[in-house]
């Protein structure tokens, strides 16, 4: 009976852990087309280089810094009213690396890797983020366009319905002059609209030229299902900023193992041998040197343990700060969305008190100057609407972003 129950409390769990790691994302950009995106970004790929860099430095810690070398002399022996020799001698020496130390150097090589990952992780999320924040502020720019060209045209019918009135004796010239104002400032804002499009365009373009046009969905934002220990605990998993706090705490760590090492020195080991008196003389033998520790390597290995302890703190100030980040960012979100609720319908409720004022106009119970006010006022509803709704999905899928739990960054 217990093995059952076990299993059935394990696959409750995988279950809620697969739920709680695929939250919904409507209309977000799929991971193909966001992921080639990401990696051809000039500073994702600087980071990816600098990995391999990182692995070429660990293979060069990992193997002895030491090579063999040569030594060749020669000489000539005069004796006083005697022959004259020739002679010579010849050896090869090497430094020998002592076994703590190789350990502590690769030590430092994995921690310079895993550095290096951590920094392309990071330049992978901060081009997630500037590739959901500009593909976002062309969505909303887009839209922000089509909506001044909807008023555009409702203020072009307006002045039609306006002339058309005037020559029937049923509007004053006071009512064409209002209408062909509003129809001039409707077109402004449209033109100011069609730029701000055109110039968001060009910044999503420039920063990741494979966008295509085709991309205006807007990505729903949605209310936030997990908890805030969630939340955090995810976050912090994944940081690929306290992930680099932390490999430097350890090449700091491995360093100091290295220092404490390096009050024994490496020992220098050769054979030679030699010719003498005209080759009458052979001599082989072992040579053993090594230097003399001074107080220097006592002073590298007490500043190297004060080294881990500022990294130790780093990565704890690090922690904090990225503590309140998450609790920043889930109060923005969920913030965000209770706004975003609130602006449509907001927004909803003035589209409909112009739609009445439109009918109240033509049945002659409201004048122009109703009408035109509340175009307005339903007019700034839509782009408060268009703002929440922009402002709700980048604060909710910077959340998942910061996750890991879109566009595979959970697999770097």
């Amino acid at each position: 009976m217990m093995p059952r129950l076990l299993f059935i409390s394990l696959f409750v769990l995988a279950l809620s852990v697969q739920a709680a790691s695929a939250p919904e994302t409507p209309g977000l950009l799929p991971t193909q087309m966001a992921r080639p995106l990401l990696e051809q970004d000039p500073n994702v790929a600087a980071a990816r280089a600098a990995v391999e860099a990182a692995r070429h430095e660990a293979g060069l810690l990992d193997s002895s810094p030491y090579e063999w070398t040569a030594r060749l002399s020669s000489q000539r022996r005069s004796l006083q009213e005697g022959p004259a020799y020739q002679e010579w001698s010849a050896g090869i020496e090497r430094p020998l690396r002592l076994p703590g130390k190789a350990s502590a150097d690769r030590n430092i090589g994995q921690a310079t890797i895993e550095g290096a990952e951590a920094r392309y992780g990071e330049a992978l999320h901060e081009a997630s983020r500037d590739l959901l924040s500009l593909w976002l502020d062309w969505i909303a720019a887009e839209r922000g366009r089509e909506l001044a060209n909807a008023n555009r045209e409702s203020a072009q019918g307006n002045l039609s319905a306006v002339e058309k009135r005037l020559r029937a004796g049923d509007a004053s010239k006071l009512d064409v002059s209002l209408a062909q104002a509003d129809l001039a400032e409707q077109q402004r804002m449209e033109n100011d609209a069609k730029t701000q499009a055109a110039v968001a365009w060009g910044h999503l373009h420039a920063r990741f030229p494979g966008f295509g046009q085709e991309w205006k969905t807007w990505p729903t934002p949605v209310p936030l299902k997990e908890s805030a220990a969630f939340w955090r605990e995810r976050i912090l998993a994944e940081s690929d900023v306290l992930k680099t706090a932390q490999a430097q705490l350890q090449k700091a760590q491995a360093e100091a193992e290295r220092a404490r090492a390096d009050k024994l020195p490496d020992p220098t080991v050769g054979i030679y041998t030699a010719s003498e008196a005209g080759g009458r003389e052979r001599i082989t033998g072992l040579s053993v040197s090594m230097p003399i520790p001074g107080g220097q390597r006592d002073q590298r290995a007490a500043r190297s343990l004060q080294l881990v302890e500022v990294m130790r703190q780093q990565v704890e100030s690090k922690k904090r700060e990225l503590e309140a980040e998450i609790a920043n960012a889930l109060a923005t979100t969920e913030g965000a969305y209770i706004s975003l609720q609130l602006a449509e319908a907001g927004a909803a409720a003035m589209q409909d008190n112009a739609r009445l004022m439109q009918r109240a106009y033509a049945l002659g119970e409201a004048d122009l100057q109703s009408l035109l006010l509340a175009r307005r006022q339903a007019t700034a509803a839509a782009q408060s609407a268009l703002a929440a709704r922009a402002g709700a999905a980048k604060s909710y899928y910077w959340l998942l972003i910061d996750a890991h739990l879109v566009w595979d960054l959970d697999h770097e």
